[in-house]
Formats: C-alpha cells, structure tokens, sequence
C-alpha cells in the first residue's frame, strides 16, 4: 500500500546544538556538523555583515537603499519593496531580523557589495573567518539554492558572534514587532520569546527542503545558552525542542563562569584599494613643509654675476616678525675668488647701501641713484591657499577614525592624495578629518564622498 507524506511532515534531518554562549563550550550536539539547508538563519550573516559595514563606514544607517528589481522579486516572506523605490537601510535591516523578509535581505547585500554574488563572496569570506568551516553561503536571504548549506555548529557559533560583536543591534532580536518603512511587521519568534523564560533572539528559518531551523539564546541570571535546531517538523514541535534544549543548557552550564568573548574575525584575503573587514591599517602622516632650502653650487671655473648672485630664503617661522629680523641680520655675501674667513663669517649687523648703487630692475640710462625702496621680507607659503579641510564623520574611538580615514583616502586617492589625515577629539567622540586642501580640493572631495553616500563637510581656515 502506498503511503502518501504530507508535506508538512517532510522534514530534513534534524541536528542540534547547545552551548554555553559565555564560554563557548559545547553542552549538546546531535548531528552537529551534517551539511543541511540553514533556511532564514542566513539572514544572521547578512545582518552581522550589514553592522560591520555601518561599523567600518562602509554605509549608514540613514542610506537610502535604491530597490533593484531581484530584490522586488523575490517570494516571501517579504516586506513587499518595489523597484525602484528607496528606504533607508535601517528599516531593511528591521524587516531582516524581525519579519525575516527575503527582498529586504537581498536588498542589503546589493546595497553593500553591489550585487548579491559579491556580497555572497563576501559572506563566505567572512564564514572561513570566524571559523564556520563547513558553511558555504549562495544568497542573501537563505532561499534554497544548490551548494547553499551549513551545519548546527556554524550557526550556533555565528549566533555567539552577533551577540558579543554587536550587543548594540542585539535587541532588534527580541523585538515582537517593529515599524520597517512601509509598515510595522511582526517578529515571526514571537511565540518562543513570549513563552520562555529569559528568551530574547535569535533568528528562525523554513524553507521545504530545511524544515523548521531555529537558533535561540536565552540568559538567565548569569547564565546565557545558545541553542540550535534543524529540521523541525513545524514551527510548534521546533519550538518545544528548543525550549528543551535550552533547558539542558542551563542545567548542565556552570552558574559561574568567566565570559570569554569570541575572538574577531581574522581575514586572509585583502585587496590594496579595499582593506578586508575587521583589518586595522596604519595612519601615515607625511610632513611636506620646506625644512631647509639648499644653496645650489657654481659650475667649476664660473664667476658670480650679479644675475647668478644665491638668493637667501629666509626659513620658514611661525612668526613673521622673526622670519624679518633673521633676514635683517643676515647679509648677502660677495663673492669672491679665494674667500677669507672674515669675508665668509656672517656680519653682525647689516650694511648700508652704497648711495651710488644702480638697481637691476633701474633702465640703462638712469644714472642718478633711484630713491631707497623698503624691502618688505614674509614669510614664504608653500600651501597654495590650502587652509581648508573636511570631516568624514565623528567616532567613538580614535581606532574607527584612523581606520576610516585610511579606508576614505584609499577609495578617494585623486582628490585627497597629500592631505594630512588627523583624528581631533571632542567632547563627543573623534572626529576623522583631512587637512591641506584648498576650498576647490575640499568641495570637490565632500561632493565625491556624498555621491558615494560618506557624510562629508568642509572645514573653513581656522
């Protein structure tokens, strides 16, 4: 006799995972490293992408994100974009985590990376970095695709990584619902976060060929565990089998134990016009003022003329007053065949113009002295006017900033190629600045960076 399964009983091999998220510990595994449909769960990688790009400045959360039309397509679960429609990137990143929306996810990676193939390159980078080592991603969203696969660990380790890295975004997880821009949308993990105790994340997933997925974290007093579940056979016996093995994790976790962060993501692949992610980059200043002006030397054999006469150059001060007195106090040496010590010594005090001297600049046929004409010396400006600067945004770290501003100078070299990149702390945090432009340099670079969505302002003569 035939048997007919339905297909909501067809459910993919169940694996599962429990761990002690302060220590990273393995407290259960079941089929832990079987290479399965991870579904939605993806959505953690490109949501844990998306706040390391806003981290790096990469993008904002204010962005508007233009809709393409793969994004609009995609099925549902969706948020229901349109082509060619523009939200900011925050209210994509809401309908990500929250309802779990498919264009919303597809959205973002091409927002970040330019197409969804890169940025599924970039996923799978960042896997091999953080030590997912059986994951390999194909999309954005999670969608059934061949070779699109991981296992219960790496996401149980990638949930670790979104909890510590960012605790800042964390609390998108535990929301029941949230307005994402067009509207507000529900948290399609509702039923777990109001129904277990201390529950508060992370992210579920169903497709047909993944069954019911589900990574959860749950923290109760000092304790925190992670738990993972694939294959569920619907989203109510998933949710029981997490609850249970939450359960055994707090049994079986100590009460006290240190927290030890999981390290970050160490990146083997770096492109010099592109640093790769959670790479820190040097701040090299170069110093471009005149220090010394040399004196160039007569070919062998020439006499000075009154033409070929060396010019002083009075060094540069930052007092023009003193930049006046040291060429005051310093004469113009004749020239002679065998110079004697007392003729190449520098003269105390200056002496006074014969009255019969005839100027260079005088005509030939002037021959009575012209009156005396006051020399006025200044200093010599080697900027060309280039007192401005501009801001590329304020930080929380002198750390963000410098790496920013080598990130901005690397992507804008014909523009900020020679400025002075400095990190100026206020009240409020660390500002990113380059310095050494003209007002010309400095708007051109504010409206390229602006066109590349970079907050950019000038910054006048001080």
């Amino acid at each position: 006799m035939l048997v007919v399964v339905p297909l909501s009983a067809a459910a993919a091999p169940y694996a599962a995972m429990v761990m002690d998220a302060r220590t990273g510990n393995v407290l259960h595994a079941r089929n832990a490293d079987t290479r399965l449909h991870p579904a939605s769960l993806t959505k953690m990688m490109t949501l844990y992408i998306a706040f390391e790009a806003i981290q790096r400045g990469e993008i904002s959360l204010d962005t508007k994100v233009r809709i393409s039309k793969n994004a609009a397509a995609e099925p549902p679960s969706k948020l229901g974009l349109k082509e060619g429609q523009q939200i900011k990137l925050r209210f994509l990143i809401r309908a990500a985590a929250v309802k779990s929306a498919n264009d919303a996810a597809t959205a973002i990676g091409e927002a970040i990376e330019g197409s969804e193939a890169k940025f599924a390159r970039r996923m799978n980078r960042t896997a091999k970095a953080l030590g997912m080592t059986r994951t390999t991603f194909k999309n954005a969203n999670g969608l059934t695709e061949s070779g699109h696969l991981s296992t219960a660990r790496d996401m149980t380790i990638l949930g670790r990584h979104v909890l510590y890295d960012y605790p800042q975004y964390y609390n998108l997880f535990s929301r029941r619902s949230t307005y994402a821009g067009l509207r507000e949308v529900s948290n399609t993990n509702r039923r777990l976060l109001d129904s277990y105790q201390g529950a508060d994340g992370i992210k579920t997933g169903y497709t047909r060929a993944a069954g019911f997925n589900l990574v959860a974290s749950a923290e109760r007093g000092n304790e925190r565990v992670i738990a993972t579940v694939f294959g569920g056979r619907s989203s109510a016996s998933r949710n029981a089998k997490v609850a249970e093995l939450l359960d055994l994790g707090f049994r079986r976790s100590p009460s006290k134990a240190p927290v030890r962060k999981p390290s970050a993501p160490i990146y083997a692949e770096t492109r010099p016009d592109k640093p790769a992610p959670g790479t820190a980059g040097k701040t090299i200043r170069l110093v471009t003022a005149v220090k010394k002006s040399l004196r160039p030397q007569l070919r062998p054999g020439a006499e000075p003329t009154p033409a070929q006469q060396p010019v002083l150059v009075a060094g540069l001060k930052d007092d023009i007053k003193d930049a006046l007195a040291e060429a005051n106090a310093s004469p113009v040496a004749k020239a002679t065949p065998e110079p004697t010590p007392q003729q190449t010594a520098p003269a105390k005090s200056p002496r006074a113009r014969p009255g019969d001297l005839v100027l260079a600049s005088a005509p030939a046929t002037v021959t009575t002295p012209d009156p005396v004409v006051q020399e006025i010396v200044t200093r010599v400006s080697t900027s060309g006017g280039r007192h401005w600067g501009i801001n590329v945004g304020r930080y929380r770290s002198r750390y963000e900033a410098e790496r920013v501003l080598l990130k901005t100078a690397l992507n804008e070299m014909e523009t900020l190629d020679g400025t002075l990149r400095r990190v100026v702390k206020t009240s409020k945090g660390f500002d990113a600045n380059f310095m050494g432009l003209n007002r010309d340099s400095a708007e051109l670079a504010c409206r390229r960076l602006q066109a590349r969505n970079v907050t950019c302002f000038m910054l006048g003569p001080s």
